[in-house]
């Protein structure tokens, strides 16, 4: 359903979210397959508030003491009590539904992640606030690989790539500056957390012509 990535550099590992029913297991399985079952999780890397995203963050952090950057736009959604426009309600009523019945555990970030700021893992990562999806909605970005962690400014399948529903858009009116602020970066790939295994350059292919046709 929701895809999420985990980083890895000589001092342990990172987290890009921590998934939604199913995360933390499916997470611990892969890092068995990986061979990396016994390295620290030091940190978690939140993208946005959607409940999708930021399920396991709560029990993780407590289990294994990682650190969690967050950003600021969100915060309301870490405390479990967003407001959602709109049409976007409908997916405020799911998720209200939804956080008691899988264990959601509200949490305060470590540090807040604002546009722009520099992240000191992995290769590195820097934070691009792409809003539409949600008000704080954020990119990372790294520049040795030219590789954009695009989250969920839009879904790449094939034959089937296009922007987020609108019902899960918080603010749908920014979702093409932010298209625009993506590209801008001349990434050579692009990873979203909702697509097929594609590489990231067929990614970028689907993107930019995403972008193309929403001009």
């Amino acid at each position: 359903m929701v895809n999420f990535h985990v980083l890895k550099d000589s001092s342990g590992l990172y987290l890009l979210d921590a998934g939604f029913a199913g995360g933390w297991r499916a997470l611990r399985w892969a890092l068995h397959r990986a061979g990396w079952d016994n390295l620290p999780i030091r940190g978690i890397i939140v993208t946005h508030g959607h409940l999708d995203h930021i399920l396991n963050i709560g029990r993780i952090a407590r289990e294994t003491g990682a650190w969690i950057a967050a950003p600021r736009g969100d915060a309301a959604h870490y405390e479990g009590r967003p407001c959602y426009p709109g049409v976007a309600k409908l997916t405020g009523f799911a998720e209200g539904i939804a956080r008691p019945m899988l264990g959601f555990t509200p949490f305060v970030p470590d540090r807040w992640i604002e546009d722009g700021d520099d992240l000191d893992v992995w290769d590195g990562l820097k934070a691009v606030h792409l809003p539409g999806h949600t008000d704080g909605h954020t990119g990372y970005y790294c520049e040795r690989h030219g590789l954009l962690f695009c989250v969920d400014l839009f879904a790449s399948f094939q034959g089937f790539t296009h922007l987020p529903p609108r019902i899960f858009n918080s603010r749908p009116g920014q979702l093409s500056a932010s298209l625009t602020k993506a590209l801008s970066l001349d990434p050579k790939g692009v990873i979203p957390n909702h697509a097929d295994r594609a590489s990231p350059e067929e990614h970028l292919t689907r993107l930019r012509k995403l972008a193309a046709a929403n001009r």
